[in-house]
């Protein structure tokens, strides 16, 4: 069966089309969830403060007086105002409560419930919403009151500890790591309660913490530590698992990534930099083995990098389909 011809095909709806998505977070997490259901066609109503709008719309860079961090992540949204502590702005929300399929918040846990608008309140009008809060620790739990932004969760999940040269000091990233990774995370639950609501015809609560999703984005670091108490060190851009990896200088004063995680690769960047006797050495046929001679790896790609321009480097790696 012959495929069809994107060029020529019918255009189809986006798979999202028809669902509706009311927007009541601030900032990056919760937003950005919102912002990639309406990348596939969702309806996504952002809901602000009439006095003070969300907060992003001032963050970063601006053109023509508009913050371009904003306009990221305000794409296929419309806008609305309504104060949510009213009466009036609760029975309006109330109202689009009633066709929407999913409402995203990221209040202080309670601050719904002060103002009537808590899962019993919400669900009574609508029994099928999906209704996903973002906080920093979680709707329950000792640290639950506690406010908490992404730099928290990045530091307490240990992800700046890991993250620097060795022995300076912790490192946090320049931007939304772990709000973004959180966004993410929320998008897939709102889609897995959206799923089981096919099933059932109920809705749900989705309960996303700030530190939860870059905790699992860490890997098997908390695992090594409950196990077998072992805290990984700064490596910088090193790793402990193979080499070379790194960053390195070019002669025309860039920056280039190598990484060579398979050992198929390992051996093809040798044979590029001119040290093919390294791969005969019998430390160089495991990660481990070739991060622990990470020094004399270094040297020879670092050293042949330095040589060339980056236009060079770049297509030389390509040639060799290194990376």
């Amino acid at each position: 069966m012959t495929p069809p011809d994107p060029a020529t095909a019918a255009p189809t709806a986006p798979p999202l089309a028809g669902l509706r998505v009311l927007d009541l977070a601030t900032l990056f997490a919760g937003p950005l969830a919102a912002t990639l259901l309406g990348d596939f066609g969702a309806d996504v109503v952002k809901v602000e403060h009439p006095r003070r709008p969300d907060p992003s719309r001032g963050h970063g860079p601006s053109k023509d007086g508009v913050g371009l961090w904003w306009k990221v992540l305000g794409r296929n949204k419309r806008t609305v105002t309504l104060d949510l502590s009213t009466p009036g702005g609760r029975a309006t929300l109330l109202r689009l409560v009633r066709t929407a399929d999913v409402v995203v918040e990221n209040f202080r846990p309670g601050t719904l419930e002060k103002w009537d608008l808590g899962w019993p309140e919400l669900s009574a009008v609508n029994p099928r919403l999906v209704l996903a809060r973002v906080t920093g620790f979680g709707q329950f739990g000792p640290y639950a009151h506690r406010p908490g932004f992404g730099t928290l969760a990045e530091a307490m999940s240990g992800f700046a500890a890991l993250t620097g040269e060795p022995g300076a000091a912790p490192t946090l990233p320049p931007f939304g790591l772990a709000d973004s990774i959180a966004g993410l995370t929320t998008a897939y639950a709102i889609m897995t309660a959206l799923a089981a609501r096919d099933r059932t015809g109920e809705g749900q609560v989705v309960d996303t913490a700030l530190i939860e999703p870059i905790l699992a984005a860490l890997g098997p670091h908390p695992t090594w530590y409950d196990q077998l108490g072992y805290v990984q060190p700064r490596t910088g851009n090193r790793s402990q698992n193979n080499a070379p990896r790194g960053t390195y200088l070019t002669a025309d004063g860039t920056w280039v990534a190598v990484s060579t995680s398979a050992q198929s690769i390992a051996e093809r960047v040798m044979v590029l930099v001119g040290r093919p006797d390294l791969i005969d050495a019998p430390w160089f046929a495991t990660g481990e083995g070739r991060a622990r001679h990470a020094d004399v790896l270094d040297e020879a790609v670092g050293g042949w990098i330095a040589r060339h321009t980056r236009a060079d480097v770049l297509a030389a790696f390509e040639k060799a389909e290194a990376a």
